[in-house]
């Protein structure tokens, strides 16, 4: 390897390296011609299209959204691509992950949380990675945002079991900070993978964490929240964490707005309003 690589690719390649040889796919081959480029530039709104959103009241004041500054995306590499795994399955991959000692996130973690919900969801929430709650569950959302996040989806005429939830990281990070990129790094394959599995019309990442992660990029969640993006074949939206919504409650219009934009794409009527 280049010694002049900075070391933020090192950790990139060698957990790539790492993922491969777990899948026991022999030589890692750096050949893109099979490999699909993914786009991240965004589309037309689905919505254009969609069936009209069905208005409903909230118990708080929306605030008059200004106009959206679409962020540069980074292009991807050649370890952002991933070959699809003919034949897989949830289960495998879960197993696939073992007893994951692949990062230091191994080593103060109670259970892995790998992900729960319907494996032929039309809608995929990623959240930033396991708290305390979830750790000791060993299940994702379960806490007081979790609780949040189970009234969001019910606002838009669905329930828990209908979606699937699951997280960039797989482990609980300590203290709840954010994942390190070589954590990312090592955890995305997996993710990918559920992703390709169920096969969702929609993605929708919760958080800057979860967003940045997945659409490559450093621009804070602000400047992309509520627009679409290619990922893999789905849609994929950005919105606000529940957490940051316990902390700053009036952001929770700009949320259902979004929350608005995926059921339309996705023709959902909501049951009620959220709380």
């Amino acid at each position: 390897m280049n010694s002049r690589r900075p070391e933020a690719s090192r950790e990139k390649l060698e957990a790539w390296l790492r993922y491969y040889d777990d899948l026991n796919l022999g030589e890692f081959y750096t050949s893109r011609r099979s490999m699909g480029k993914r786009s991240v530039k965004s589309p037309e709104d689905p919505s254009k299209t969609a069936a009209p959103v069905v208005p409903v009241a909230i118990p708080f004041a929306v605030p008059a959204a200004p106009a959206p500054i679409l962020p540069v995306m980074h292009a991807p590499s050649l370890f952002e691509a991933l070959d699809r795994v003919e034949g897989d399955t949830l289960e495998i991959i879960r197993e696939n992950l073992g007893e994951c000692t692949r990062c230091q996130l191994h080593k103060q973690r109670n259970k892995i949380v790998f992900g729960v919900g319907n494996p032929r969801a039309e809608i995929v929430f990623v959240g930033e990675g396991p708290g305390h709650d979830e750790d000791v569950q060993g299940l994702p959302f379960v806490g007081r945002a979790g609780k949040l996040l189970t009234q969001m989806i019910e606002a838009m005429g669905l329930q828990r079991e209908d979606v699937y939830i699951c997280n960039v990281v797989k482990c609980r990070p300590p203290e709840n900070r954010k994942p390190e990129d070589d954590e990312v790094a090592t955890c995305s394959p997996y993710l990918y993978r559920q992703i390709d599995v169920i096969a969702p019309k929609a993605i929708v990442c919760l958080g800057g964490v979860a967003a940045q992660a997945l659409l490559k990029t450093k621009d804070p969640i602000s400047r992309f929240r509520g627009n679409w993006f290619d990922f893999r074949n789905s849609k994929l939206l950005a919105t606000y964490h529940p957490a940051y919504l316990l902390r700053n409650p009036n952001a929770k219009g700009e949320v259902w707005k979004d929350l608005q934009k995926v059921m339309a794409f996705l023709g959902l009527k909501p049951k009620k309003s959220p709380r």
